[in-house]
């Protein structure tokens, strides 16, 4: 459901939209907040949910991950407002874990059963009976019924049924889930488990019930920005399209500087630093056969599975610095005061930004999705902006990070720039699931040689948790403004930057 408008998406707006509003404008944060859930479920008449006391409980689980505190426990009082005063502050602010599940919102959804349904023909051959290696499958008046004591899920059934009649249920967040972070609690409700998950946020925006959310940093930036401070944004270059059709990057630079930003730089920058550093590091390391293959590094949820579940594989993971904190590192060398705020479609990167070798490069992390509440609530329309300045950066090469493939497009393409005599292989891989196959065969060695992208979602950068619009219009966007570039590739003398 990446990039559809629904009506989870638009409560999720609504909620980011009443908590800037307290952060711009409450003098009474308290009962402001204790308003919110009010103002998102309006009446006595429930929209979603069997009553409207449900729907607002939920709302308010909400509230309080937007603040970026944790969930109420559910077997004693707890106010919504409890621990504000630790959440009301000009800076970082984050409890772990990232990824939550609201437990009043989940739907109790079954995982991994086979059932029968209408389509069911009754045939004569019955392949789905034959097949059956447990006995589990009867006819009764004359169509097939699973015995659920007796399936031990399998999927053969299904997969010999001539009419398709038969349906694997399987529960949507664990389903999105390519790291098996998904299990099940007591009572039956999703429940992530913080050891495996990488924060991709996959699950988040795959679950139909609205179930799992983030945390959010918009209330403390906000708080930062009303304190005057220089605070500089580096947008993602995904940001292209994401906030309407007439939503130029000079629009949008425009609408971010009247938000209060006092300067707005590419993050594409830091791409094409890191596009430039694994350059040379295959060719030095990779291409001589001094490591076995690289795996590169800007998407922290693909880097994060490397080195967690593939810990052989560490020597192999690019050390060179993501974008985000490339861009970051070179917006303080010039402006070691100012406070840098990513704005991009990644949830992971706001884990990765609390990491403590991180935390005093990136201060903020927010995603489009909550960058698009802010413009609500200060009745910013980035459509409709006067923008002069547009953004010159980056080159096409770092642009291109931000759709699957483009991070082995930028770096082979400057390798051929570089070094025309080597030759080089490419391997890159979407979604967890895809991703964790890749590694398992790059540890086989049948990957050698090999220059390996990996990306947490399935589509790149443009299909991350917090955008906006759909992932195939994204990346048409991405490669206008690609086309768009002054600049196709990054000078060889890029990566001599001093970050450090």
């Amino acid at each position: 459901m990446r990039g559809i408008q629904t009506p989870v998406s638009e409560i999720r707006h609504k909620i980011f939209t009443e908590i800037a509003r307290v952060a711009y404008e409450s003098e009474n944060i308290n009962d402001s907040i204790e308003a919110i859930p009010f103002k998102v479920c309006p009446g006595d008449i429930a929209s979603y949910r069997e009553s409207i006391f449900h729907e607002r409980a939920i709302a308010s689980e909400r509230v309080r991950l937007a603040m970026g505190m944790s969930l109420r426990p559910a077997d004693h009082v707890v106010h919504v407002t409890s621990g504000l005063e630790e959440s009301n502050i000009a800076e970082k602010y984050y409890e772990p874990p990232l990824m939550q599940v609201i437990p009043s919102a989940c739907n109790f959804c079954e995982d991994k059963k086979y059932e029968v349904s209408n389509m069911c023909q009754g045939c004569i051959a019955h392949p789905c009976m034959e097949v059956c290696p447990k006995d589990a499958i009867s006819r009764v008046k004359g169509k097939a019924v699973i015995d659920q004591e007796k399936c031990i899920k399998c999927g053969k059934c299904k997969s010999v049924c001539p009419y398709d009649a038969i349906a694997k249920k399987e529960r949507p967040c664990s389903m999105a889930c390519g790291v098996g972070a998904i299990g099940t609690d007591q009572y039956g409700r999703a429940k992530i488990d913080a050891e495996k998950c990488v924060s991709c946020g996959q699950c988040m925006v795959s679950c139909p019930f609205g179930a799992i959310a983030d945390k959010s940093q918009i209330f403390q930036l906000i708080r930062c920005m009303k304190q005057g401070g220089n605070v500089i944004a580096e947008v993602a270059p995904a940001f292209v399209g994401q906030f309407g059709p007439d939503a130029t990057p000079s629009r949008v630079k425009a609408a971010l500087l009247e938000l209060g930003f006092s300067d707005v730089v590419e993050t594409a920058l830091g791409a094409d630093i890191g596009a430039v550093a694994e350059a040379h590091h295959y060719a030095n390391h990779v291409a001589t056969g001094e490591l076995p293959f690289l795996l590169t590094s800007c998407c922290p949820s693909w880097a994060m599975l490397a080195k967690t579940q593939f810990p052989d594989l560490i020597e192999s993971v690019s050390s060179e610095l993501t974008p985000m904190v490339a861009t970051a590192r070179s917006i303080k060398k010039e402006h070691p005061d100012a406070k840098v705020v990513f704005i991009g479609p990644c949830a992971a990167k706001k884990l990765e930004a609390s990491r403590r070798e991180v935390r005093s490069d990136v201060d903020f992390v927010i995603t489009f999705e909550e960058l698009s509440g802010m413009f609500e609530a200060k009745g910013i329309n980035p459509n409709d902006e006067k923008g002069e300045g547009s953004m010159h950066n980056a080159t096409a090469a770092g642009r291109g990070y931000a759709v699957a493939g483009g991070v082995a497009e930028a770096v082979t393409n400057c390798i051929h720039e570089f070094y025309p005599d080597i030759d080089v292989k490419i391997e890159h891989a979407e979604g967890l699931a895809e991703c964790k196959k890749v590694l398992m065969l790059a540890k086989a060695g049948k990957k050698n040689g090999c220059m390996i992208e990996g990306m947490g979602c399935p589509g790149g950068c443009v299909a991350g948790a917090g955008t906006i619009l759909p992932i195939a219009k994204a990346k048409v966007e991405v490669e206008k403004m690609k086309k768009a570039s002054s600049r196709q590739l990054p000078p060889k003398e890029l990566s001599e930057i001093e970050l450090d």
